[in-house]
């Protein structure tokens, strides 16, 4: 009998939880803030102004209400149904095991290709502190995954509080900024309706929308909030108004002072802006906010792919090895794995110089894919509003993906290879999943 999704699934039911239940509600939002801020913050909203002007200011607000759609969509389904697998095990509950599966190994894909582009933003903050080498470069991605797997054995709880300290020295620095430069300025009134172009708004939003990519992964920790129907939904939508306020408020900063113009002074925003307001003397300091804001992105998403790969094989769809948990009750075994994926993938990115764009541009359209088939278990799963919600999420999703146009390639040519595999394997034998 072919498998089909339950026509009415229940509003609410507990969940029992295959993993520590320790992260906190403030922990949960600066998981999320640090995530979504990541590797975005002090250079997107440079581009976006050169691409946009004054009129990047509407678009962060237009993109904040674009994005809340998905946020109140991934917060119902990650009420309901919290679960280490985060997104795919969503979309595996609406389509069925195969879809989930090949969804989990495409998502699995951005490690070759994304994880190598971010760890290189994270790097190249250190250029302010030093001129580096190449090989000096590949040493400090490489002590930064180091870091990444001894935070990984620790309970959610010790990136928690890491992540959560540096979401507050983000949020501190814009601030300061705001105060040092005495900000809003006459001269860039805030939201002005003056020379604005609407015609401005595409270019810039199809860049800062990859600003709120991260929400997918923070699915994942679902299962790790000691109240998840409460604390996850509440994390999520706080996380991703917060994030979208200190983009907009750090765009008026960069605005105010004409740090932004060629791709060499968008990429140094925060030195610059630092240096004219405090001196040249503290670009260190620019330089390790920016560093450990990248750190933070790349972190969750390190997290995030371990427990999915640790929550397949606990069901049965890779192998039992990579189930066992440490001593701390986390996957320490599918942590080890991916991080090895990410060394041999930073290695052959640095060995072969492969440029950042273009593996961003690969990784992009997994992202969009995701988003897309998440929203539409969504309209599967949920009902009443939140179904409708979830259909116009559909819809904005589907529009971004159309935008990409051939950036979409990898990643449909990755699913569609995945789902063939499964097809001609022979049928799937899952474990039952444990009693709800």
């Amino acid at each position: 009998m072919p498998w089909a999704p339950p026509a009415q699934p229940p509003f609410e039911f507990a969940v029992m939880s295959r993993l520590t239940q320790d992260l906190s509600l403030s922990q949960g939002v600066g998981l999320l803030t640090t995530s979504l801020l990541g590797t975005g913050i002090f250079i997107v909203p440079a581009v976006a102004a050169s691409q946009a002007g004054e009129a990047s200011l509407w678009a962060w607000l237009l993109l904040i209400l674009m994005v809340l759609p998905i946020a109140f969509t991934f917060a119902q389904l990650g009420k309901r149904f919290p679960h280490a697998g985060g997104a795919p095990s969503l979309i595996g509950r609406a389509f069925g095991p195969r879809m989930e599966r090949g969804i989990a190994f495409m998502f699995l894909a951005v490690i070759p290709v994304g994880l190598p582009a971010a760890l290189k933003m994270a790097s190249g903050f250190w250029h302010a502190l030093t001129d580096l080498t190449p090989g000096e470069e590949l040493i400090i991605q490489l002590l930064s995954l180091g870091l990444m797997l001894a935070l990984g054995q620790r309970p959610a709880r010790a990136s928690g509080k890491i992540q959560t300290g540096i979401a507050v020295l983000i949020i501190a620095t814009v601030a300061a900024i705001w105060w040092a430069g005495d900000l809003p300025s006459a001269e860039v009134p805030v939201l002005s309706l003056a020379d604005f172009s609407w015609g401005a708004l595409p270019a810039a939003l199809a860049v800062m929308f990859w600003c709120f990519v991260g929400i997918e992964a923070f699915t994942h920790l679902g299962e790790e909030f000691r109240n998840p129907q409460h604390d996850f939904p509440l994390a999520l939508l706080i996380g991703v108004v917060l994030a979208g306020l200190v983009y907009w408020a750090f765009s008026v900063a960069v605005l105010s002072f004409g740090v932004y113009g060629d791709a060499q002074t968008n990429g140094a925003s925060l030195p610059l802006l630092i240096g004219q307001l405090w001196g040249v003397k503290l670009s260190g300091l620019a330089a390790m906010i920016g560093y450990l804001a990248c750190f933070a992105s790349i972190n969750i998403y390190v997290q995030g792919f371990a427990r999915l790969v640790w929550s397949l094989a606990d069901e049965g769809k890779l192998p039992s090895a990579l189930a066992q948990r440490n001593g701390h009750g986390m996957p320490g075994r599918a942590l080890n794995l991916v991080i090895a994926g990410c060394v041999i993938s930073v290695v052959l990115a640095w060995w072969n110089t492969v440029p950042v764009d273009e593996l961003i541009r690969y990784a992009n359209g997994i992202f969009v894919l995701v988003y897309l088939f998440s929203m539409a278990a969504g309209w599967m799963l949920l009902r009443g509003v939140w179904r409708y919600l979830a259909g116009l999420s559909t819809l904005l999703c589907a529009v971004t993906m159309l935008t990409l146009g051939m950036q979409m390639l990898y990643a449909i040519a990755v699913l569609l290879g995945f789902l063939l595999l499964g097809h001609l394997r022979r049928p799937l034998i899952l474990k039952p999943r444990r009693p709800l």
